[in-house]
């Protein structure tokens, strides 16, 4: 399905409600695996969240989760910790090459059985569960969050629990914080000193219910809306001020943009009023909140001003390289753009060329980053059914702020 998007005006107004947010689902999911007597409300509906579901449930001895990378990171371990059971995990063409050897060799070391059926390091595992007695590991800390969430979900499940000491710089902080918050929330004892973290042994836990906040990934895009337009007045729910999830650091990010955020009770206000101010250039250390790069760079683009992003190494391993496929589509678009494997850095620019077909190379982010784009000049999106990865009603949405697509054929 490939759309090209227009806008009926830049003076926005709706209100959305917006689906459970796909990382805390993920990690909620996977829990209420291990300990089926948590009830969960407002999960999301995203594909990744979707596979993850069927994983968990499924009697299949050959598993495919498709583009769900954080699935894949997740499911390694969970599998590792059932006694009995051996399956082979696997994914896309793309996920076969997206790396998983740290996690596999931390596994290992704690006892779990794990192969490689095709190449050293990478997708698809063969995985065979048992009890896992060792409680010690340690792991690089500085290539995903995921790897390290991945073993914390299952270590109170683990006969000892886990100490896990962690090397080098964290990346991504906010998201391994969110599963530490998420198992204290279950009354799962942990502690996080320093570079090393405890997880208790819990055989079982109370009935519990657990609300899964809405995604502020997803609404970062509802941001760029707001940024890209002469005035905005967007209502989003369900959101807390106290969030568990590291994207909510773009209300702070988008007052570059001359946009405030209003917390209700249960919901957000974005708020843009005409001839607000916004920064001249925009320097960011995204390290712990990598996923909105794309995001902000189009927001940055579309209002002709510069920006210098770093912190964005994790970038190149996700569903496509991120910062190269960035790069294609903003300099097709008639930016003038830098990347390296790290760092991003784009100059201002009053030019945008009309109707240009943006590539999504499988990735979701790709499709909705540049969507708010259509604000400031008719766009072409290819693939756009990509957005079902983590935001399935992302197009219906786009239609409440004006934002209006219609099919064309190649």
């Amino acid at each position: 399905m490939n759309l090209k998007l227009t806008s009926q005006t830049d003076d926005i107004s709706a209100s959305v409600k917006i689906t459970g947010s796909k990382s805390e689902s993920n990690r909620l999911l996977l829990l209420q695996a291990l300990y089926p007597n948590i009830r969960l409300i407002n999960v999301s509906n995203s594909d990744d969240s979707n596979a993850m579901k069927k994983a968990l449930t499924t009697e299949d001895k050959l598993i495919d989760i498709h583009h769900a990378g954080t699935t894949m990171r997740f499911l390694t371990s969970f599998f590792s910790v059932q006694d009995n059971k051996e399956i082979v995990l696997t994914g896309s063409e793309r996920m076969k090459e997206r790396p998983i050897q740290i996690l596999v060799e931390a596994l290992r070391k704690l006892g779990a059985i794990i192969a490689y059926e095709e190449n050293e390091g990478y997708p698809p595992l063969r995985i065979k569960g048992q009890i896992l007695k060792k409680n010690e590991v340690s792991l690089k800390a500085n290539v995903s969050s995921q790897y390290i969430s991945s073993l914390l979900l299952i270590a109170p499940k683990l006969e000892n629990g886990l100490i896990l000491k962690l090397e080098g710089e964290i990346t991504s902080r906010p998201y391994l914080q969110m599963t530490l918050e998420l198992l204290s929330e279950l009354g799962i004892k942990n502690t996080f000193i320093e570079n090393t973290i405890k997880v208790v042994p819990t055989k079982t836990i109370q009935d519990k219910e657990m609300v899964v906040e809405s995604d502020w990934s997803s609404a970062s895009y509802f941001y760029g809306i707001a940024a890209l337009s002469k005035t905005a007045d967007i209502t989003l729910s369900s959101y807390k001020k106290s969030s568990l999830q590291g994207d909510s650091v773009i209300v702070e990010i988008y007052k570059h943009f001359g946009i405030e955020t209003e917390f209700g009770e249960n919901s957000i206000r974005i708020i843009k009023k005409a001839n607000s101010k916004k920064s001249e250039n925009i320097e960011l250390d995204l390290t712990h909140a990598p996923d909105i790069a794309q995001t902000i760079a189009v927001s940055c683009f579309g209002n002709g001003i510069g920006c210098h992003l770093t912190g964005l190494h994790t970038l190149k391993i996700k569903e496509t390289d991120r910062l190269e496929a960035l790069k294609t589509e903003l300099t097709n678009l008639g930016a003038k753009i830098e990347v390296t494997d790290k760092t991003l850095t784009l100059y201002p620019s009053e030019k945008i060329n009309e109707n240009i077909e943006i590539a999504t190379y499988n990735d979701h982010r790709m499709a909705m980053a540049f969507a708010p784009l259509a604000l400031k000049a008719p766009v072409k999106i290819k693939n756009a059914e990509v957005v079902s990865k983590s935001y399935p009603d992302f197009w219906k949405d786009m239609k409440k702020v004006g934002i209006i697509n219609h099919s064309y054929n190649m």
